[in-house]
């Protein structure tokens, strides 16, 4: 009895030992599973995303093969066989044929020709009826006729076409890139040299000549707009396409002939100043109205003619006689400041920031002036110049061109003309026989434009920064130009105008420049 007694309290102590033991996995499982966030991200952090894939994979080991009850055994099978008969119904539902033919279904229905909306259609007396395929036939010829032809959206097969032959040429583009590498993102293309590509379109004002000299072209800073003015005391507006240009207003001064006339900066107004008169006319174009500007207080100029417009559209600056240059604020039209220049002052422009003036005297002498201070800050000598003409600004501030009575444009950089007294100019362009008059850079810098008001096809175009002229412009053996007596380019190059002394705004479109 006693072994028998022994081996049962064995058992019984085995027993204790695995359900202690299984208790004790159940403890270390729940506590596995019951991980804090914080240490689940550093586990993560360490050991990476997969541990808790490998726990679950662990506790479903240990948890062992999950059984399927009969009832559930029961629902797959059903669900299989349902599916399996719905499949083979949809089978035979497919191969089936219909079990009668309509005939009224086939027969053509006769249309109603002699209706008010389809009396146009017939084509005889007798066509009283048609059917509908022939009536729709007859709509798509009538829609043809009417078009010119079969409009791209209507060509069906034309349009399956193009799609595919668009879709092949994407895939063969998308094919090339991925077998490339590199860097596909570059910069736009510079403007090269020796040709200028270009067109000749219409005037700018071809639905209005001036009668007489058209001194001043410009275009518009923000709209597609070009703005003339001359002689004939009128300034007109005209919207460029290239083809027609319609005008779009003009107005009439009395008894005023235009020296000159210059959009603000908003584009918002005009002003006009005029050949013999102390006075000058600001039109604002929002109001539609001409606003006169008697003598300005303190200054004592008997005629106002040439002023330019600071960039940022806070200043006006009256050049006078005697060397005098007036400042006035662009706002209330009122004097500011008034500075002097050794002998007497033919020409200034602003920096593009509008913290400078370059004014260009008589005597061929440059000075520079600080537009907060109104004092000089320095002054140098154009080479060669024996009297100075016209200057100009490049609108990054890169360049400064100063032409002169001789026919010489002088090319120099700002450093220099900021830090030398007799700068060594970058290039002497000698392409003029008579004095240069009117020098301008397009927006990018890329293109000087040259010209003399006083022999017949004299503009220049020079490449910038090779110094070259570009040798298709203007056309050889073909009088176009006449006199030129100012120049522009649109805010985006992509035009060019010269005014002559005919009373034409010459027109070109630069195709390297693919915006207004």
């Amino acid at each position: 009895m006693k072994p028998r007694r022994t081996a049962k309290r064995l058992l019984v102590v085995a027993n204790q030992a695995a359900a202690a033991e299984a208790a004790r996995r159940a403890r270390h499982l729940k506590a596995l599973s019951c991980v804090s966030g914080a240490e689940r991200e550093l586990e993560e952090l360490v050991f990476g995303d997969s541990l808790n894939g490998e726990e679950d994979e662990l506790l479903r080991r240990l948890a062992g093969p999950r059984r399927v009850t009969a009832a559930e055994g029961k629902d797959l099978q059903e669900e299989s066989s349902d599916s399996g008969v719905e499949n083979e119904a949809k089978r035979d539902l497919l191969l089936k044929n219909p079990a009668w033919v309509d005939e009224d279904d086939e027969a053509e229905e006769n249309v109603n020709m002699t209706h008010k909306y389809r009396k146009d259609l017939m084509k005889s007396d007798a066509e009283t009826k048609l059917t509908k395929k022939k009536l729709k036939k007859r709509l798509e010829e009538q829609f043809q006729q009417a078009m010119g032809g079969v409009p791209a959206w209507a060509d069906l097969e034309n349009r399956k076409t193009s799609k595919r032959t668009l879709s092949d040429s994407d895939s063969d583009e998308d094919d090339d890139l991925l077998r490339r590498t590199g860097n596909f993102i570059t910069s736009s293309e510079s403007l090269p040299r020796g040709i200028l590509k270009m067109s000749t379109c219409l005037p700018a004002n071809q639905e209005r000549f001036a009668n007489g000299k058209l001194v001043t072209v410009q275009f518009h800073p923000s709209a597609q707009v070009v703005m003339t003015a001359g002689h004939d005391r009128s300034v007109s507006l005209f919207q460029v396409d290239g083809i027609k240009n319609p005008k779009i207003q003009s107005i009439y001064l009395e008894s005023f002939p235009i020296y000159k006339a210059h959009f603000s900066v908003d584009g918002e107004q005009v002003i006009a100043t005029g050949t013999h008169h102390s006075m000058f006319f600001v039109y604002d174009m929002m109001a539609g109205s001409i606003i006169p500007i008697p003598k300005v207080r303190g200054v004592e100029e008997k005629f106002l003619r040439n002023f330019e417009l600071s960039p940022d559209g806070s200043f006006m600056l009256l050049i006078g006689n005697s060397g005098y240059l007036h400042l006035l604020s662009m706002k209330t039209k009122e004097l500011i400041s008034t500075m002097k220049v050794n002998g007497r002052c033919t020409a200034s422009a602003f920096t593009p920031d509008s913290s400078k003036i370059y004014s260009y005297s008589k005597e061929g002498e440059v000075f520079i002036w600080d537009v907060r201070s109104r004092k000089s800050l320095h002054k140098f000598e154009d080479e060669g110049s024996l009297e100075g003409k016209c200057i100009a600004v490049s609108k990054n501030n890169q360049y400064v061109a100063c032409g002169s009575s001789s026919g010489v444009v002088n090319l120099y950089t700002t450093d220099a003309c900021l830090k030398e007294n007799r700068p060594k100019p970058v290039k002497a362009i000698m392409n003029l026989v008579t004095s240069a008059t009117c020098v301008t850079f397009n927006p990018t810098t890329e293109i000087l434009a040259v010209a003399s008001r006083d022999t017949d096809e004299a503009v220049k175009l020079v490449h910038l920064p090779s110094y070259t002229v570009f040798s298709n412009f203007p056309l050889f053996r073909k009088k176009q130009i006449y006199l030129t007596q100012s120049m522009d380019f649109s805010p985006r190059s992509g035009y060019f105008s010269i005014a002559n002394n005919k009373g034409k705004a010459l027109l070109f479109r630069l195709k390297h420049y693919s915006f207004f």
